[in-house]
């Protein structure tokens, strides 16, 4: 009878732990608990690239010509040719992918460089002048480019090509 008594009261206690590690609280908090996403307080501000009159786009555009605010003079001297072309150094091909493109300006956000500055993309032939901007990830991992960029270069909006980066010139 006692062993009969133990065993009902070592199962009792086992089943209460096992209960117990399927609850919300305390040590037993899910892993994949909600991230709080940061508020517009505690957000940096995004520079915006020097000399560009780009603005955000209105809140109600839906068309790549809506969002595209670049200037023409502004998409015309993207596409000059480099100042001093053997001052330019290639930092290698990269896939991209459209950019949020509530973003505006001619930019570039690429693991293959570690902070802001001024470079070029080529693909088939045509380039642009666009801003370098950071982001985590080894060199090998994909961009994210602007919509006008893109357009500027005669980049498909909705595929993956592959550009060269330069940087200098």
């Amino acid at each position: 009878m006692r062993d009969t008594m133990r065993t009902g009261m070592m199962v009792g206690l086992m089943a209460a732990v096992a209960l117990g590690a399927c609850s919300d609280s305390g040590m037993f908090k899910p892993k994949n608990a909600p991230v709080q996403e940061a508020s517009a307080e505690q957000r940096r501000p995004e520079a915006r690239p020097a000399g560009s009159t780009a603005t955000k786009p209105p809140a109600n555009a839906r068309t790549a010509a809506q969002f595209d605010t670049v200037s023409e003079e502004e998409k015309q001297a993207a596409k000059a040719a480099p100042a001093d072309p053997s001052g330019e150094r290639a930092l290698g091909d990269t896939v991209v992918s459209l950019g949020d493109p509530s973003k505006p300006g001619l930019w570039l956000e690429t693991p293959l460089v570690s902070s802001v500055q001024q470079g070029r993309v080529a693909y088939k032939g045509e380039s642009a002048k666009i801003e370098l901007r950071p982001i985590d990830g080894a060199a090998t991992a994909g961009s994210r480019m602007s919509l006008s960029a893109m357009q500027l270069i005669g980049a498909p909006l909705t595929d993956l090509p592959t550009v060269q980066v330069f940087v200098g010139g």
